[in-house]
């Protein structure tokens, strides 16, 4: 199942197990807290409408409470208009219809000031946040949910306090107030402490742990989640606790814990009172057997999963069950699973979304019958239901669904040879992910997980297809290609750390590399199935493009030999092939035009398996490259601002242990470490029992500091989660340092961002071969203009010796950070003690190289 698909599948309000956050406030009139719904006088009509909505016959809903808007207008009840109009704006939204919603929730808004309702007030600004989220409009929702609190407080509603606390936490992260809506979850985490156990307080929970989940924070989250389970528990609501089992399945499963997921889905199927949650629970399991190749067992499920699906009565919920069953099977050749079959089975759904006249169901339906003909290679009829697809996605402005089928279209036009319609396609998939931005960083990690395969892809496959023959274009044309990849590159640079991060990252217009610096040149290599594409920038020339035949297996076996062979049990000269080797892949084709050009820094934005590698060790059968060239890394032009400070302005915070510390080994040099550098800049220092989470938090918030230097163990991931700082007593995250540095304390709110950050006994997680994602994502987390880090874990006393020189190159005039870096490493170089590579180039400089 492609990413977009889910992301719509989970999406849904008719959904009761969605595994992504959606604003909870707005479906309470109908399903959260039916007892505060009564309260309200409702006529029959009005109970009609709902029915047919609980049953997923959208379209028969709004058609019953539009006809109830005029009954109740022609009698002058004015309540029921503002309930009608209310889930008139609910229904409109699940259609896409966003202009109709807009209308009927303002004139609600309009009717409910004329009623002496408080309650009914409250649903209404809840309704009408909703969909100020979902149009783009955060800080009017949040406006929205604020009122709404307000109103609940007054007739001490705890559980509609709760749901708009936890709606305006959303809203915040969708702002960029990240704090904030952190602040507001662990308030909602207060509130309901104060409620009696009850089933209002077990879904409060559930609703908070999902929430958690989709901002990463998986221990509360897992907390929240199981609470609620044992109040469900306790409370014997079977229907409640297979709800919160399937969404501990889904957390489980965020957290790679797949034989865990899958027994949490299979509690909730045994357990499950309706047929619903039974089917939800069955077609996860299913889902997930066959992630882990269990062909066998998940075909033992399919015969009571069909029988489900003939009993679910025909609604948008029975169609998106057979939409996901069938891509669960599609692809998957150890199912042994007859394409007639799926064909059949979607076919189905098509049906059924078509006499639900529901767009947006048929949009999803008919795309994945789509993609099934895409995958029996019959293209025209691929082609054509796409575009069916799409026609629809776009009617109801889907940006969602239309990015999947846009990616998909482009594939059959690759097929079939159409590289122009494939390349258009492509481009018009990205540009819908971009406009999705916001929305897939704040993602559920579930969502988020398959980022690798199913986002990464659409960028890689366009650049493969805009470099496809390059070199034989017109110049015009090559170049226009070109440039087009370099911004696709820094796309998906940009898109991943933000994945990594999810968070938005702060991004600035690339400036061209001759206003930056007329001595460096960029490289961007790019690794594409069984090629290395390279895109070199040099300051006033024309992009160049060369590219190498390098198969995964190739790939592999370099990476595994460079990284064994940087250890000092190896002899020195064991690191030179495959440090040749590398150097012949991305440096030996533009030598010449690197002297040419008289270079002098090389900025590379790496890819794949090249960011866990030291380009400083690269070797061209004579000397190291740091011997001839600075070296940088910036994870693309779009997240580098030019601005600096002047060493001699600098005043640094420093901090590190030297004693050993949670299982982590002594550091007794750092102590030279930090005195040397308090001898060249001015400094605050935090050492060994000083150096705490809160003592490091308190000194960045409360005093602005150019340099942050950091002299302790730590280690990158490609994990946001696992990426972390060790402290005396605890540890710093790589979210802790943004949100510090960008505290909202009113003597620091216009501070500047940090020029250097240092993170000198660090290393990247052994085993992740995306770890070197962890020291990105901790280098724009943090907003530092650069960065100073290392891969590995190095002896402290050159560590020391390194960075002492670092220093006190770096406060001279008129010298780069860049420079500095490379002196330092030379010094290393130099002396008989510490020539082995392993002691100088594991050290690394992301982001501003000036």
């Amino acid at each position: 199942m492609n990413f977009l698909s889910r992301y719509l599948f989970l999406i849904l309000l008719t959904f009761v197990l969605t595994t992504i956050i959606t604003p909870v406030a707005a479906k309470y009139p109908f399903s959260v807290n039916p007892a505060s719904v009564t309260r309200v006088k409702q006529s029959n009509i009005l109970l009609r409408g709902k029915q047919f909505y609980d049953e997923g016959k959208l379209i028969q809903a709004a058609q019953i409470w539009e006809a109830a808007v005029t009954e109740f207008e022609q009698e002058g009840e004015l309540r029921n208009q503002v309930l009608a109009n209310n889930y008139l704006g609910v229904v409109y939204q699940d259609l896409g219809k966003w202009e109709a919603a807009t209308t009927a929730i303002n004139k609600a808004l309009e009717l409910v000031k004329t009623v002496d309702d408080g309650l009914l007030s409250a649903q209404v600004l809840n309704t009408h946040g909703n969909l100020e989220l979902k149009t783009g409009n955060p800080q009017t929702a949040l406006d929205s949910w604020e009122q709404s609190e307000q109103i609940y407080r007054k007739l001490d509603d705890m559980t509609g306090i709760v749901l708009s606390q936890i709606n305006q936490a959303q809203a915040l992260q969708n702002l960029g107030f990240y704090r904030r809506g952190r602040a507001e979850l662990e308030q909602v985490a207060v509130d309901l402490e104060k409620l009696p156990d009850s089933l209002l307080k077990a879904r409060g929970l559930r609703s908070l742990g999902n929430t958690l989940q989709a901002v990463g924070d998986l221990d509360n989250s897992q907390k929240a989640l199981l609470q609620s389970l044992n109040i469900a528990k306790k409370l014997n609501s079977s229907t409640d606790v297979a709800q919160v089992l399937l969404v501990l399945g889904n957390s489980a499963k965020v957290s790679d814990e797949l034989t865990t997921a899958l027994d949490y889905y299979q509690q909730a199927a045994a357990i499950a009172p309706d047929n619903r949650s039974k089917l939800s629970a069955k077609i996860n399991q299913f889902s997930l057997l066959v992630k882990i190749e269990q062909p066998s067992s998940a075909l033992q499920l399919l015969p009571e999963i069909k029988k489900l699906l003939i009993n679910i009565p025909t609604n948008r919920f029975s169609v998106y069950s057979r939409v996901n069953l069938a891509q669960s099977m599609i692809g998957h050749g150890v199912l042994k699973v007859e394409y007639k079959e799926l064909a059949k089975i979607l076919a189905t759904a098509v049906k059924q979304a078509r006499e639900l006249k529901d767009i947006r169901a048929q949009a999803y339906a008919v795309g994945q019958l789509g993609h099934l003909y895409e995958q029996t290679k019959q293209f025209s009829e691929a082609l054509n239901l796409t575009r069916d697809a799409l026609t629809l996605a776009q009617r109801i402005k889907a940006d969602d669904i239309t990015a999947t089928l846009l990616w998909q279209q482009g594939r059959i036009y690759k097929a079939r040879g159409n590289q122009e319609g494939a390349i258009a396609a492509y481009s018009q998939a990205v540009n819908n992910l971009k406009s999705l931005r916001q929305d897939l960083v704040q993602m559920n990690p579930d969502v988020q997980f398959t980022f690798r395969d199913e986002v990464e892809p659409v960028y890689r496959e366009l650049v493969q297809l805009l470099l496809q023959d390059v070199d034989n274009l017109a110049p015009q044309i090559k170049q226009q290609r070109l440039e087009k990849s370099r911004q696709i590159i820094e796309g998906l640079q940009v898109a991943e750390l933000e994945n990594f991060l999810r968070a938005a990252c702060l991004t600035y217009q690339p400036q061209p590399i001759e206003q930056i610096d007329k001595n460096a040149g960029v490289i961007y290599p790019i690794i594409i199935d069984n090629r290395l594409e390279v895109v070199l920038s040099l300051p006033n020339q024309p992009l160049q493009h060369y590219s190498t035949k390098v198969s995964p297996q190739e790939e592999t076996a370099v990476f595994n030999q460079l990284r064994q062979s940087l250890n000092v049990a190896f002899p020195a000269n064991e690191v030179l092939p495959p440090a040749q080797k590398v150097y012949d892949w991305l440096i030996r084709p533009i030598e010449a035009e690197l002297e040419k050009s008289e270079i002098k820094t090389l900025v590379f934005v790496l890819d794949g398996f090249l960011r866990s590698l030291p380009m400083s060790v690269l070797h061209d059968g004579e000397k190291f490259i740091i011997e001839k060239y600075n070296i940088a890394l910036t994870p693309s032009l779009q997240l580098f601002e030019s601005r600096n400070l002047p060493p001699q302005q600098f005043k640094a915070l420093t901090g590190g242990l030297t004693e050993p510390r949670q299982g982590f080994s002594a550091l007794p040099a750092v102590e030279t470490e930090i005195a040397r550098i308090s001898q060249l800049i001015k400094n605050q220092t935090l050492l060994n029992e000083q150096f705490t989470r809160p003592q490091v938090q308190n000194k960045i918030e409360s005093a602005p500091f150019s340099v942050i230097h950091l002299a302790t163990h730590g280690q990158f991931s490609s994990k946001a989660e696992d990426t972390f700082l060790l402290t005396w007593k605890d540890r710093i995250n790589v979210k802790d340092l943004g949100k510090w540095l960008k505290s909202p304390s009113s003597n620091l709110r216009n501070r500047e961002p940090i020029e250097l950050l240092v993170l000198s006994a660090c290393q990247t997680a052994k085993g992740d071969n995306r770890a070197a994602l962890g020291l990105a994502g901790v280098a724009v987390r943090s907003g530092a203009r650069s960065t100073l880090a290392t891969l590995w874990t190095v002896q402290d006393k050159s560590t020391a010796e390194l960075i002492t020189e670092f220093y006190s190159v770096l406060t001279q005039d008129g010298i780069s950070k860049a420079q500095a870096l490379r002196q330092a490493q030379l010094s290393l170089l130099k002396n008989p003690k510490y020539q082995h590579p392993y002691y100088w180039s594991p050290f690394v400089l992301v982001g501003n190289w000036q």
